[in-house]
């Protein structure tokens, strides 16, 4: 049954008889404080006490483990420039003197432009390359390329049925277009150069629906989809994101498309949180949940995009107990513990704690 069977003695059973509360939109806990054994804890203030509900973190089993078609979409918006390793930061020779710049300045390879009110200087090409002979910048670090590797390379490995994950630049051009990388093995991952758009160039705006669409279009006849969205800012369109989310969760629980899991994975410090919380909240009106969020720099390990990938009726242990912070016993799982869980405790507990077998996990609730 899979490694939290194997620690605890659980077995699969039929849905389990303890009663859960209803599921309601709810604030999820930052990854870096989630016990490892958790996929995402979500915490719900009402006036009489906390609504919790966690899931248990595991990789797809059985069938569920097969069909899926798996992608990766990289952000290519001009914020991301500096991420892919385009920006410029002083080097070892310190700022460039006064008398460098105003040679860049006769040659027109420096332009002082006003944009938005403001003036800024737009260095060319030629004077970004000299000024790094002469070790006045360098470049910055291209910080997506490793991330992206371990992604592509985990997915070819691990989920995709063919073996390959597609990738793709987003937002490229006017912020709508997309360029297709290809599909990559986990052989090839570790070679594979990741450094941006070649055609169409780094994008003036983040328009996250085309890329959806794609993926969504292409594998329409796969079993399941796993497509991961690499981003540094804000969504320029949310609403027409929202709306088709809806949409396509409508025509899923209808049977006419099949299943589609995505996880917007947020990446530096200019990182919109808010909207990714709003996709990954979406009330579509539906049993079906689209959309997950994840805070890279807070991912514990890669196996987070399957925090919401569970099947709720899948039990993972014969037996449990979760405790608030007191000691009070709050649920007991008799018929066994299923994958998802929702239960209440009172609002003087911070912490709670799964009992299984011989363990106990501690979560606390508190974010700060």
């Amino acid at each position: 049954m899979g490694w939290f069977n194997r620690m605890f003695g659980g077995e699969t059973k039929g849905e389990s008889k303890s009663e859960r509360a209803v599921e309601s939109p709810s604030h999820q806990l930052p990854s870096n404080i989630v016990a490892e054994e958790f996929g995402e804890v979500n915490v719900r203030q009402t006036p009489t006490g906390y609504v919790i509900n966690f899931t248990i973190l595991m990789e797809p089993e059985g069938a569920e483990a097969e069909g899926w078609q798996t992608g990766v979409a990289l952000d290519a918006s001009a914020s991301m420039q500096n991420a892919f390793g385009f920006g410029l930061i002083e080097g070892p020779a310190g700022p460039c003197p006064n008398t460098l710049i105003q040679d860049y300045l006769r040659r027109n390879w420096v332009q002082s432009v006003e944009t938005d009110g403001q003036k800024c200087v737009y260095w060319s090409e030629q004077a970004s390359e000299d000024a790094i002979r002469r070790g006045h910048f360098r470049r910055t670090d291209n910080v997506v390329e490793p991330v992206a590797q371990e992604m592509i390379g985990y997915l070819a490995g691990q989920l995709d049925a063919d073996g390959g994950t597609t990738v793709i630049y987003w937002a490229c051009g006017t912020g709508s277009d997309f360029e297709v990388l290809g599909d990559f093995t986990v052989d090839q991952c570790s070679t594979m150069t990741i450094a941006g758009p070649t055609k169409a160039g780094f994008g003036n705006g983040t328009h996250l629906l085309p890329a959806m669409k794609y993926f969504v279009d292409r594998f329409a006849d796969a079993d399941r989809g796993m497509y991961l969205f690499i981003t540094d800012g804000k969504l320029d369109d949310l609403k027409a994101v929202k709306k088709y989310t809806i949409q396509l969760c409508k025509e899923i629980q209808k049977g006419k498309r099949k299943s589609v899991k995505c996880v917007l994975i947020g990446i530096g410090d200019q990182i919109d949180e808010g909207q990714m919380e709003e996709l990954d909240d979406l009330d579509s009106g539906t049993d079906v949940d689209i959309w997950d969020h994840k805070i890279a720099k807070e991912m514990r390990s890669l196996v987070e995009i399957f925090a919401e990938v569970v099947n709720e009726n899948k039990i993972v242990a014969s037996t449990a107990t979760i405790y608030d912070d007191s000691g009070k016993a709050v649920v007991t799982f008799a018929d066994g513990l299923p994958a998802k869980v929702t239960f209440s405790m009172p609002l003087s507990s911070k912490a709670f704690e799964l009992e299984v077998g011989e363990r106990r996990i501690r979560q606390t609730i508190v974010t700060a």
